[in-house]
């Protein structure tokens, strides 16, 4: 039987490859559910293609427009956050990917689990502010999660198998993003052009500018200690520029498995997608040739602090990596619309952290007033 898979942010970088897979396995999947924030243009088009059960926009203001643009489908529209956050109880979805961007991704993500429903999880941020909640929620209702960003995959890949024999330790590899080597006197002056321009992976601006400022890697540190029940020194971060090498696990007699390939989102979308099957594709192959040579190397803790801040947050624990997330969500929001600089960012977030009420066992809604608290206060230090 065909998997029915509801995508939540059909219309961004990681839908729109997951799409690409569907297209190109009729005969393994097809579309339950497609959601967008704004992009309804976009998300009118796809569901001309696919023709799924439900599409749900975000934005409340552009329904009429949506329901307009598809009249001629046989398919429900709704539109609101809260009718994205219900639409992944529907009984015909089995798998939910979560695409959204940031925060946002954490409610339906929690809904989702709530009614049994497997998550392939592309937004890291869910684990990182709830990621002992939702990993409890998991265990309890039966669900799998399955990590679809690479270096997660990656690591989940090596562990198939694995399952009696405990990790000592994890390598997530960093590419290093589009300042690599750059010293602290360019990252002043570094402009969003500069930092948009990833040398090697095809990603939103959001994920993009937090590779550029490691973030992603520490936001990624802290999603894979929830998904591999980690501690926070099992996980080590490599810069390993040509990202050919996803990730790697260390075993307690010293082997290490790590992933390899191309870099191209559409195999970990895959995999997650086909779980436990590896599914034939006819994507580009990697070559030793091509590469004769793969580097890694430390990162640079001095001139890109945000890793340092993101481990800070991972060891304090409880309610610090939301407000980690939050500030950096207003920080990268605020550099993409050229009100901060580049280092300012970090500067904004390590205040931010130093601000916010800490909360050492924080339920759901101490999370959700942590998000809003951390917002409010780091939105009132730009407009000073």
């Amino acid at each position: 039987m065909k998997k029915r898979i509801a995508i939540l942010g059909s219309t961004g970088s990681i839908g729109t490859q997951a799409l690409d897979v569907i297209r190109e396995h009729p005969d393994n999947f097809e579309v339950e559910v497609l959601t967008a924030n704004n992009n309804i243009k976009l998300l009118s088009e796809q569901a001309h293609e696919f023709k799924p059960n439900t599409i749900v926009i975000g934005n409340e203001n552009k329904y009429d427009d949506l329901v307009n643009a598809t009249s001629s489908l046989p398919i429900k529209v709704y539109a609101g956050h809260n009718a994205i956050s219900q639409i992944v109880e529907m009984d015909t979805i089995d798998i939910v990917l979560t695409a959204m961007v940031g925060y946002s991704g954490l409610i339906p993500t929690i809904n989702a689990i709530n009614t049994g429903k497997n998550i392939a999880l592309a937004n890291k941020e869910t684990l990182v502010v709830a990621g002992e909640l939702i990993q409890k929620l998991a265990f309890h209702n039966k669900v799998s999660i399955y990590p679809v960003d690479s270096e997660h995959s990656a690591i989940f890949q090596c562990l198939v198998g694995e399952g009696q024999n405990p990790i000592e330790k994890i390598y997530l590899t960093a590419s290093g993003g589009p300042f690599i080597g750059k010293d602290l006197d360019f990252l002043k002056t570094a402009t969003k052009e500069h930092a948009l321009k990833h040398p090697n992976w095809d990603m939103g601006a959001k994920i993009t500018i937090d590779s550029a400022s490691l973030m992603n890697k520490g936001l990624e540190a802290i999603e894979a200690r929830w998904l591999f029940g980690l501690k926070p020194e099992q996980i080590e971060v490599v810069v390993h520029p040509q990202s050919i090498m996803h990730s790697a696990v260390q075993f307690e007699d010293g082997s290490i498995k790590a992933q390899m390939g191309l870099p191209d989102m559409k195999l970990p979308i895959l995999y997650a997608f086909g779980f436990p099957e590896r599914l034939k594709t006819n994507l580009p192959r990697f070559s030793f040739w091509d590469y004769p040579q793969l580097t890694f190397e430390k990162p640079d803790l001095k001139n890109f602090r945000n890793l340092i801040l993101a481990f800070e947050a991972m060891n304090k624990n409880g309610n610090m990596p939301c407000i980690l997330n939050a500030a950096n969500e207003i920080a990268v929001e605020a550099f993409l619309k050229d009100k901060i600089g580049f280092c300012e960012m970090t500067d904004l977030i390590e205040k931010s952290m130093s601000q916010i009420t800490y909360i050492k066992h924080p339920e759901l809604n101490d999370l959700i007033n942590t998000d809003k608290e951390t917002r409010e206060y780091t939105k009132s230090i730009l407009n000073k």
